[in-house]
């Protein structure tokens, strides 16, 4: 993916736990977001490296976490990022304050954008009824059950929640997910 938008002033806040990320779902667009100049702020459940995974069991590079999601301020940040991996995202939707985030961005119709498992949360927070929206293939059942409508596409980015929410599969589809953010971020 080329970096051909201009980020530089945007704040995005990631959420994740602390063991399990897939690696490139946190790696890749903190990459990408902070080379097209965004400040990217790492939150999770405890301060420290968070301990990414390549598909759910080889280890990953591990990511500094800057906070806590009890200590982060979602005031003034322009996109939530809820990156997957499954043993991530089952930890994440029982994080109240993670939940919490999510529900305070969705609220206040602020963008969230969640990849693979990532949607869990969303779900989690109650905020997928009247969306469509994408994600790993297995949680199309609870995406439905929450009044959602599941579709397989690489990327959806939908506002029928009530605020606009961009939703993706894998990290095979990360460079329709960022362009997606990106066109998000830069509008």
């Amino acid at each position: 993916m080329t970096d051909t938008a201009d980020l530089t002033g945007k704040r995005v806040l990631a959420i994740v736990t602390s063991y399990g990320v897939e690696q490139d779902e946190l790696v890749v667009p903190l990459d990408h977001l902070r080379a097209a100049g965004a400040e990217v702020v790492v939150a999770s459940n405890e301060p420290g490296d968070v301990r990414t995974l390549v598909g759910d069991k080889d280890p990953g590079r591990p990511v500094p976490a800057d906070t806590t999601y009890d200590a982060v301020d979602p005031e003034g940040v322009d996109l939530l990022l809820v990156p997957g991996g499954t043993i991530n995202a089952d930890a994440l939707r029982l994080q109240e304050a993670a939940i919490g985030l999510v529900t305070t961005f969705a609220h206040s119709g602020r963008p969230v954008a969640a990849i693979c498992h990532g949607p869990w949360a969303v779900v989690e927070a109650g905020c997928v009824g009247g969306a469509t929206l994408t994600s790993y293939p297995s949680l199309a059942t609870d995406v439905r059950n929450a009044g959602g409508r599941w579709v397989d596409r690489s990327v959806v980015r939908d506002d029928g929640a009530g605020f606009p929410l961009v939703t993706s599969r894998t990290p095979d589809d990360l460079d329709d997910f960022l362009r997606e953010v990106d066109a998000l971020l830069d509008s």
